[in-house]
């Protein structure tokens, strides 16, 4: 087994593919349909791995070498305590989204809320955010937002795989720059607003084809600075959101200082400040409502 896996790795370490060695090993162990402590055992005495085995393992290595994102071809990714279903059409989520969730929790925590709380996900893809903050807070009310058929398609799957426990979760097709606009019931309404929006500048093509390739493009372009799609998703929090609730957004790690300006350009989300991801980049920023809805 370590020679199959080492030549694999070497395989993909010659195409450039990141991660050759823990890539190889996830893709082993779903071709064998065993997860990787087993696999692991499988390892240590030795085992052999079967003849079938091995061609499903050098047709998934092949996709990989060719750059098919790990997850597209085991079909999930990770997220908190989740693992979620993903494929074409979704935006695979990243760990440094993460904290956005984190910050979410505390938010709501401080808020200490004598109601259920209400949190609205613009841009909510896999249902990522949606689903971690449906399964880890107690009792929640929250709707995710998607524009695009496909994600919200996979968001649907991942709903019906949680346990929601004491939360309400609903899934809707909408735009988030204008999902406002469409539901005046909602103004003044949320806890928090939260939003992992497109922010990749038109002419910032990513450079891995993982994200270039296969990410949806939907998901990664925010217009000619990248922030144009996030100017027009605050106007829409900010008409979402009670006096005193939170907006939280996600961006890059060059767009803090222009998110916080676009912050204070707005009539009523004061108070920004910008945090930075497991690396120390600037990763999201926060604001508050403040003042009265406007009628």
């Amino acid at each position: 087994m370590s020679t199959v896996l080492r030549g694999a790795a070497r395989l993909l370490a010659d195409s450039h593919v990141p991660n050759p060695d823990p890539d190889s090993t996830a893709l082993l162990a779903h071709a064998w349909g065993i997860d990787a402590s087993v696999l692991a055992r499988r390892r240590l005495f030795g085992d052999t791995v079967p003849t079938e085995i091995t061609e499903v393992f050098a047709e998934l290595i092949e996709r990989r070498r060719l750059r098919v994102p790990l997850q597209h071809l085991i079909g999930s990714a990770p997220f908190r305590h989740l693992e979620l279903q993903v494929g074409p059409g979704v935006f695979v989520p990243r760990p440094e989204t993460e904290l956005l969730v984190t910050e979410i929790l505390e938010e709501l925590e401080r808020q200490q809320n004598t109601h259920v709380p209400f949190v609205i996900d613009l841009c909510s893809g896999s249902g990522a955010i949606t689903l971690s903050l449906a399964t880890e807070y107690p009792q929640l009310r929250i709707i995710g937002v998607e524009r695009e058929t496909e994600a919200l398609d996979w968001s649907l799957k991942n709903l019906a795989a949680v346990n929601l426990s004491g939360s309400v979760v609903d899934l809707i097709s909408g735009d988030a720059t204008t999902f406002a606009d469409d539901s005046p019931e909602l103004w003044g309404s949320a806890d928090v607003v939260v939003t992992n929006p497109p922010y990749v500048p038109d002419e910032a093509v990513p450079r891995d084809p993982e994200v270039r390739e296969h990410d949806p493009s939907a998901a990664l372009y925010g217009g000619s600075t990248g922030l144009e799609v996030p100017a027009l998703i605050m106007l829409q929090a900010e008409k979402l959101l009670r006096p005193g609730g939170f907006f939280i957004m996600e961006h890059s790690e060059e767009q803090g200082r222009a998110a916080c300006e676009l912050i204070m350009s707005t009539a009523s989300l004061r108070h920004p400040g910008t945090y930075p991801d497991y690396t120390g980049r600037d990763r999201y920023t926060v604001a508050h409502r403040v003042g009265e809805v406007d009628p």
